[in-house]
């Protein structure tokens, strides 16, 4: 048993009541609450952009009597899991088809993409550090190259090609993807801040040629830009759909995207056994976002490198 003092009491009770007025203070309670109700928007928004990642796992694990009269509901498994028979089946279906889509998206994306971020990078920097003649004019053809939607530019694109007989090759999906007017755009303006004019011109001073002064001095400081490019390019030639729906008619040369098409259209349709393939596009739609995931999380490193190197300067 311990001993108090006659004025701990006192103390203990002012110290309560102090405590008790700051919780009911006004100007203590609206920090916690201006902080609280970002974080709850941000969970809604978690909560909304991963259910359907979700759901796509959670289908992909059914077979197709599963998908249209499972016992558990959407969001969760059925009794029966079939992830590893699906993964067989769509691996194996019409002579493995869904490999060789996979196989020409990656080809479309990393080729485009990276062809894409080159002209890019080559572009934005020529329109942030150089004066020539005509660069007003080209800068606003650029912006307005920007807005005009990619859909609108399919069908010249395909009269295009057609006359250099191109169509149904690699070569119509692959160079237009180079072309990323918003990417150049997007090198210019960050080359204009983040590569400063003393710096090239010291690089010259010392004896160093455009080239060596691009390649040593002003790519590094541009590298969060350069990977921003680039992720937008291999992303938007992998989900590009209507492109190659105009330009490929050879089936083995279909990305991912209009292969699951097809599948859909089949599935859809009434021809025999088109319900079966359901299973199969549900777990082709969740392998042909693994490589976009892994490519995210990779290359999230140097976004959070760059932001570091701005936040030094």
């Amino acid at each position: 048993m311990t001993a108090t003092t006659p004025t701990s009491a006192p103390v203990a009770a002012r110290a309560g009541s102090r405590a008790s007025a700051r919780r009911h203070d006004p100007a203590v309670r609206g920090p916690r609450q201006r902080t609280l109700l970002p974080h709850l928007f941000l969970a809604i928004l978690v909560i909304y952009f991963l259910v359907p990642l979700w759901w796509l796992f959670v289908a992909s694990t059914k077979d197709a009597q599963g998908l249209f009269g499972g016992a558990h509901g959407a969001l969760w498994f059925d009794s029966r899991f079939t992830l590893g028979s699906n993964l067989k089946q769509l691996v194996t279906y019409n002579d493995g088809i869904y490999l060789r889509w996979i196989g020409n998206s990656l080809l479309y994306a990393l080729v485009g993409g990276v062809g894409a971020t080159a002209l890019a990078v080559l572009a934005g920097y020529g329109f942030a550090k150089y004066r020539f003649a005509g660069r007003r004019v080209m800068l606003a053809l650029l912006l307005g190259s920007v807005m005009v939607p990619l859909t609108a530019l399919v069908i010249p694109t395909f009269v295009l090609f057609s006359n250099l007989n191109l169509t149904d090759s690699i070569w119509a999906v692959i160079l237009p993807s180079l072309l990323n007017p918003f990417g150049v755009y997007l090198m210019q303006v960050y080359a204009t801040d983040a590569v400063p004019d003393e710096l090239l011109d010291a690089a010259r001073v010392d004896g160093a040629g455009e080239v060596k002064t691009f390649l040593r001095v002003a790519f590094p400081l541009l590298r969060p830009a350069v990977v921003t490019v680039l992720l937008l390019s291999v992303v938007g030639t992998w989900n590009n759909y209507f492109l190659p729906l105009a330009m490929i008619a050879n089936t083995r040369l279909f990305p991912i995207t209009v292969g699951l098409g097809l599948w859909v259209g089949q599935a859809s349709g009434n021809n025999g056994g088109g319900t079966s393939l359901w299973n199969l596009i549900i777990i082709g739609s969740l392998v042909s976002v693994i490589p976009l995931i892994i490519a995210f999380l990779s290359l999230q490193k140097y976004w959070q490198g760059g932001l570091s190197i701005g936040a030094l300067k």
